[in-house]
């Protein structure tokens, strides 16, 4: 089996024992709009997984899925684990109440009619952001990582949300919970091999 996944920026694997493609989603050029990627993604946005002839869009669903389909990875409990329910919660809570309100922060301007109302729409969403980044935050302040013991899938995709409110009025990386958090994820030599991948230095979040 032979992945392909279209990311925002080019990238090569020297970690992993399953071998994938990364190619190149240029935005300046918006290729996301090209008619060859909206025949994988029609919804125009990144990232689009292609496995086995399948193309598959939404972050949250192809991380479950690479999840699920490698499992000795231990990314995702296992069907019959007590806490199975809780990492399907975690990740529809991180893809609906925080990837989708960083939506509207980052294109406030498609969230309304007159231009003058954007500053409200990013103060809004900033409002809910923290709101929900807190409430994790409180999780973690008795729980090592969102499973409880079990790293998961989960805990990757809140190092990336919290990563993306670095530049946001108030950090979620200030929550001392989250940013213990981070820290910990990022210690972990494939996240770190992914960082140096993408050219992104410390602090990375």
């Amino acid at each position: 089996m032979r992945s392909t996944i279209f990311p925002a920026t080019p990238a090569l694997c020297r970690t992993c024992c399953v071998p994938f493609e990364l190619r190149l989603v240029d935005r300046d050029s918006n290729a996301q709009k090209s008619p060859e990627y909206l025949a994988l993604n029609p919804t125009g946005r990144i990232p689009v997984l292609v496995d086995d002839g399948q193309a598959l869009f939404e972050t949250a669903a192809i991380s479950m899925y690479l999840a699920d389909r490698h499992p000795q990875a231990a990314l995702a409990p296992t069907l019959d684990s007590p806490v199975r329910g809780q990492y399907y919660k975690w990740m529809f809570l991180l893809s609906n109440a925080v990837q989708t309100e960083f939506r509207a922060w980052f294109y406030a301007h498609e969230y309304v009619a007159d231009p003058a109302f954007v500053d409200s729409v990013k103060q809004a969403t900033a409002g809910r952001l923290g709101q929900t980044f807190a409430m994790i935050g409180r999780h973690l302040e008795t729980n090592r990582w969102l499973l409880g013991d079990q790293f998961s899938a989960a805990d990757l995709y809140l190092f990336m949300l919290v990563r993306w409110g670095r530049a946001m009025p108030s950090p979620p990386r200030l929550i001392p919970s989250l940013a213990d958090h981070a820290r910990r994820v990022s210690s972990r030599p494939a996240v770190r091999a992914a960082m140096e991948h993408e050219g992104i230095a410390e602090p990375y979040v």
